[in-house]
């Protein structure tokens, strides 16, 4: 349930005139704030609450005086109390000069950036805004081609043209990694070639299964070239604050970094922060417009002071605040990999890629005879066991500082229950509909028509299984994790028929056609 009490204690903290008084003199100050006192933006909340204004402003409810019973009976009133938007009081969105203002700059401290921007349409939001401040029309970005759906959505308002590179794939796990250097090395070299100068590269690190690449040795190669690296980093957010853990992206000399504070931090869920290093490869002013232009304006004061709340709560104790989490990982892990018929993936899977995010922990299910959405939902159904990811031969869980001894103990459990003989009905997945190739699905995929032209083209259905051969004219994407196993203007292959058929078979949820049981699919037509 959340109360003020689980989410960022509202109830205490300075009055008012303090808080306003101190805004302006402690937004240049970043370390001048006390563990013990509240963060600028649920320190501003309270002040406002505390003053019981008569609300003639939005948003509805006028902070929980008419709250729907429906949710208010499950939450309470506290979150009504503080949902409001821009007020005088409080500070503006998109040129903050309060408590906002203090809040970016105590997080750019903390996370090592030399600006950062507060997000509330999530990570997506912020891939989308870095893909359309480096990139104009016609320009080149390089990306990997497990690269997440926001990515592409970004290449189509921007108007650039994508340069894929496909990841090394582990088919035993119908896992892929990260990039390498060498990869990012040739693909500037051949776009070259091609008489195309890319403007940007952009690489996910860590992957969903915490695959991380070396993105020093990426930055140097974009940073030769006069390429800005820009990484989707929603997956590691925490990265900074144990030894165990991979250095940042911006660590490794990346230049944009966009981070899921709400995934292994603990903000509101849709809240994220987009982190800009020193370097002037990028223009921010140009950034600063493009955010401007996604994000909404009409911002949720919860979720931005959630990201401050977040921040403060890692800045109390930054040295060993994950240690337990990190303790509780590693015991599972062991532990599992100690049970028959599962394995976790480790280091030896993919040798190229040594860095490992150590609270993610993918679990390989075959050996079972049962896919990974089969054990994800029998954990579920079973033992009340949530996990985070399911794929064709694995789940995923991630560790967080909400992670419990407990929790461990079921997983582990659930897992021993399942590998124990006739406990179950074993799916025995015949082999052609597994991937065993070596080489993922969108291998050797070919792209026919730009993501924008495609977008904008004519369009008409057919149905999925006659589609082979056509021009896809939609997003296709296994969700979670969200990687498009099928772009607009790409040219639909067999193999990826087939892949998108053995997922939905084995109990997979794909989200982006227009026909959700993927019976029909459009496809792009010569017609605009």
């Amino acid at each position: 349930m959340f109360s003020a009490q689980v989410g960022f204690n509202l109830c205490i903290g300075n009055g008012w005139g303090y808080a306003m008084r101190n805004h302006r003199r402690t937004a240049t100050r970043c370390n001048s704030q006390e563990p013990n006192e509240l963060p600028p933006l649920v320190r501003a909340l309270k002040a406002s609450a505390d003053r019981k204004p008569a609300a003639f402003h939005f948003p509805g409810h006028k902070r929980g005086e008419a709250a729907p019973s429906a949710l208010s009976e499950l939450i309470g009133e506290a979150p009504y109390l503080h949902d409001v938007t821009e007020l005088p009081d409080l500070d503006r969105f998109f040129n903050p000069k309060g408590p906002l203002l203090e809040a970016k700059n105590l997080a750019a401290e903390l996370f090592g950036a030399k600006e950062t921007w507060f997000l509330v349409g999530g990570t997506s939001c912020g891939v989308q805004a870095a893909v359309m401040a480096t990139c104009s029309p016609g320009d080149t970005i390089i990306l990997p081609r497990n690269a997440h759906v926001s990515t592409t959505t970004g290449v189509i308002v921007s108007g650039a043209l994508p340069k894929y590179i496909v990841p090394e794939h582990n088919s035993e796990w119908d896992v892929a990694a990260g990039i390498t250097p060498l990869q990012v090395e040739l693909a500037i070299k051949e776009s070259e070639n091609e008489g195309r100068k890319p403007v940007a590269v952009l690489i996910t690190s860590p992957t969903y299964e915490g695959i991380c690449s070396n993105l020093r040795e990426i930055s140097e190669i974009c940073h030769s070239h006069g390429i800005p690296l820009i990484v989707d980093e929603a997956h590691g957010a925490h990265l900074k604050f144990h030894p165990d853990m991979p250095e940042t992206a911006l660590e490794q000399g990346a230049d944009i970094s966009i981070q899921s504070t709400h995934k292994v931090l603990c903000s509101l869920s849709q809240s994220s922060m987009i982190h800009i290093s020193g370097s002037e490869i990028v223009d921010r002013e140009r950034l600063h417009k493009c955010l401007h232009f996604l994000q909404t304006t009409s911002p949720s004061w919860l979720l931005l002071a959630s990201l401050d709340a977040a921040r403060h709560q890692i800045s109390t104790n930054k040295e060993t605040i994950f240690n337990t989490t990190v303790e509780l990982a590693k015991e599972a892990k062991f532990k599992i990999n100690n049970i028959p018929g599962i394995s976790v993936l480790d280091v030896s899977d993919f040798p190229d890629f040594p860095d490992r995010d150590p609270l993610r922990v993918a679990i390989g299910v075959w050996g079972l005879g049962l896919s990974g959405y089969r054990v994800s939902q029998l954990l579920d159904d079973k033992f009340g066991i949530v996990s985070e990811l399911s794929s064709t031969k694995s789940f995923t869980v991630v560790f967080s500082l909400g992670t419990t001894a407990e929790h461990v103990d079921r997983l582990v459990s659930g897992l021993n229950y399942m590998s124990s003989a006739g406990n179950l009905e074993y799916e025995n997945i015949p082999p052609d509909q597994t991937v065993s190739s070596g080489k993922a699905p969108y291998e050797n995929s070919v792209m026919s028509l730009s993501p924008r032209d495609a977008f904008f083209s004519g369009k008409t259905i057919v149905k999925f299984e006659d589609s082979i051969g056509e021009v896809c004219g939609e997003f296709i994407c296994p969700y979670p994790p969200g990687i498009p196993m099928l772009l607009p203007g790409e040219v639909i292959t067999e193999k990826a028929v087939k892949y998108l058929q053995q997922i939905k078979n084995l109990g997979g949820f794909i989200i982006g056609p227009a026909d959700p049981l993927l019976e029909s699919i459009i496809v792009c037509t010569t017609d605009k």
